[in-house]
């Protein structure tokens, strides 16, 4: 548990460069992630060129962190592998997580930037990358070394458990 308890969003980075390696743990972490019927429905796409993640940064008001970021993951449903669509934001959101924990285990920082299901946003980021009609663009994850060290809060509220009834 001690990794769940260390990993929080980071929004600054250094401009130390993440390895092509790092980055393959990241997406190994999140392809191990479950999924409906175990169907596995994401493609990603890995950005790392500073004009693709200044205009990226651009497309809404809270993007901001890619401009600076290392790599962004972005991460993809794919309608054609999904067996149950409607799950398909459990799968990545599954995902997602299993990339954010190991970027705290790799000593990264992180940010998971929500483009779906706001569909300006999943227009932009569509066109812009080049993304296939049946490819759901569903975040973009920021990663890269923290520009400083940051105090996690604990969020356990114990007024917020019920035991076998509301």
């Amino acid at each position: 548990m001690s990794l769940i308890f260390k990993r929080h969003s980071v929004r600054k980075f250094t401009d130390e460069r993440v390895s092509d390696e790092t980055i393959e743990n990241l997406l190994k972490a999140g392809m191990q992630a479950p999924s409906s019927c175990n169907s596995q429905p994401w493609e990603f796409i890995v950005v790392s060129k500073p004009e693709d993640k200044l205009a990226i940064s651009q497309m809404h008001k809270f993007a901001k962190p890619a401009e600076k970021a290392s790599h962004l993951i972005i991460t993809l449903g794919n309608l054609n592998e999904a067996k149950v669509i409607g799950m398909i934001e459990q799968d990545l959101g599954a995902c997602n997580e299993n990339i954010l924990l190991q970027a705290t285990h790799e000593g990264l920082g992180a940010v998971w930037l929500g483009f779906h299901p706001i569909e300006d946003r999943t227009l932009k980021l569509k066109e812009y990358l080049e993304i296939p009609d049946y490819c759901i663009p569903f975040s973009v994850i920021c990663v890269g070394y923290p520009a400083h060290e940051s105090e996690v809060k604990l969020r356990y509220d114990k007024t917020k458990v019920h035991y076998n009834k509301f």
